[in-house]
């Protein structure tokens, strides 16, 4: 891959770097009531759509910092969230806590938006920033069983294919000597879509027709970013049959091909220069770097 280097783009990345570690807080706002702030400014946030969706984030106590579990942006029409974006770092990797499965509804969205926290019918709920992403506390993991961060699944692909990019992801967010941080953002398409399912609570949720996940890492004073496109379907994997971790590779694409596929900026908030460069990457160069 092209090496990032900091040093000629030192002071805006300084910027960036600062805002991305800020102090987390309460936010429930729709984006065209509302000046852009710390949580919109980290480098795991996409840029936000303004027009009418909803940025939430959630956060717990890990010693005496407040830490960003994830954040998202939600679509209070489709009852979906466009993406959901969090890290893995020094705080956030740990492991320990288990899986609390506390469905719940999310207590930052508005009563009249809450759709009910029981299964969808005919799909399961599949998580986007995945329970074992968040287990280095409790609390944390409760927050990844909040439905704003639940996707209508079909069953064998949440449960046999799609695990294999979630196991991808965990594998390289706990890995430090791979990234001092991994940024992560993970979705399903709102405009391209499978339908709809009722919730529990009876509203109409939409099904996307295609996953999608962008990574960077940040490691030894260089950027890296790629990009996968999934469609879901089903891939005849079921019960004890689960699908290779091969499966990841092939999806894999860069983040300009991505953001073209998704309509989604990624990554805006690092310098301009720097985020051309990564965000082109060719595709084999960093399946050389990412899979190892």
């Amino acid at each position: 891959m092209k090496t990032i280097r900091l040093i000629p783009i030192l002071a805006l990345s300084a910027i960036a770097f600062i805002l991305s570690c800020s102090k987390d807080g309460d936010s429930n706002v729709i984006f065209s009531d509302i000046n852009l702030g710390k949580y919109e400014s980290r480098l795991e946030v996409p840029r936000l759509q303004a027009n009418g969706t909803l940025f939430i984030q959630h956060s717990t106590k890990v010693g005496n910092d407040s830490v960003m579990t994830y954040c998202l942006e939600y679509n209070p029409v489709k009852n979906h969230s466009r993406w959901i974006a969090f890290r893995f770092d020094g705080k956030t990797r740990d492991l320990g806590s288990g899986r609390t499965n506390a469905w719940a509804d999310d207590p930052k969205l508005a009563k009249k938006y809450q759709i009910g926290h029981g299964a969808f019918s005919r799909y399961t709920r599949g998580h986007l920033c995945a329970s074992y992403d968040r287990q280095y506390s409790i609390e944390a993991n409760r927050q990844t069983f909040y439905m704003t961060n639940m996707s209508p699944m079909q069953y064998d692909f949440n449960g046999n294919y799609w695990t294999a990019f979630e196991q991808y992801v965990q594998a390289l967010g706990r890995d430090a000597s791979f990234a001092d941080t991994l940024y992560v953002v993970k979705g399903g398409t709102l405009d391209q879509t499978q339908g709809t399912v009722k919730s529990s609570g009876g509203f109409s949720v939409v099904i996307p027709k295609y996953y999608f996940i962008a990574l960077m890492r940040f490691k030894a004073g260089a950027y890296s970013a790629i990009g996968f496109w999934v469609e879901h379907k089903d891939y005849g994997y079921s019960g004890n049959n689960y699908a290779p971790s091969y499966v990841v590779s092939d999806k894999a694409i860069n983040i300009d091909a991505l953001e073209a596929k998704t309509g989604i900026d990624f990554f805006h908030n690092l310098p301009n220069l720097t985020e051309d460069a990564i965000e082109s990457e060719d595709i084999e160069t960093l399946k050389a770097e990412w899979f190892k």
